[in-house]
């Protein structure tokens, strides 16, 4: 709730380390049916083939793996490997706090809401997430937002256009 609510002390609870964020990829666990609800409107909604599913359960893995790997060696660039453990750990459970926020603003959105709104949450996480956790500037922590996003559309487009395909 401290991470959702962007309150520093939040990173008290976020283990340090190697192990505290291998164990934050529960995160990608717990986030599954949430992501799977999210995406179920949008397949039933759009008459999407069936190997949508599959295609979007892939870019979902692809897009949380790629950003940790991604990340990794720009957080080094930086001058800041020693906290990557804890920026990823925090990005996984900021990605938690960010669909559950989503699922409660689907709602909306469901019913004709613009999809600004939701994206926008995601952005602004990923960008708290290094900033608090790297001690980095704005611009480094928009450049690691900026990999992220494009990483997302990247993988949206190749999805997409294999689903079309």
């Amino acid at each position: 709730m401290l991470l959702a609510r962007g309150r520093p002390e939040a990173l008290r609870y976020v283990e340090p380390g190697l192990d505290g964020a291998r164990r934050s990829f529960w995160a990608v666990a717990v986030c599954l049916p949430l992501f799977a609800a999210l995406r179920l409107a949008d397949w039933l909604g759009g008459g999407a083939p069936v190997h949508a599913a599959a295609l979007d359960l892939l870019g979902y893995v692809a897009g949380w793996a790629g950003f940790a790997l991604l990340s990794r060696p720009l957080v080094a660039g930086l001058g800041r490997a020693e906290h990557w453990p804890r920026f990823i750990a925090a990005w996984n459970w900021c990605n938690l706090a960010q669909y559950v926020l989503l699922v409660l603003a689907a709602a909306p959105g469901w019913l004709g809401a613009p999809a600004w709104a939701d994206q926008a949450v995601g952005l602004v996480g990923v960008g708290w997430a290094a900033r608090l956790t790297l001690d980095v500037g704005k611009l480094a922590a928009a450049g690691l937002t900026a990999v992220d996003l494009l990483l997302g559309l990247a993988l949206a487009g190749i999805t997409g256009s294999l689903t079309l395909g």
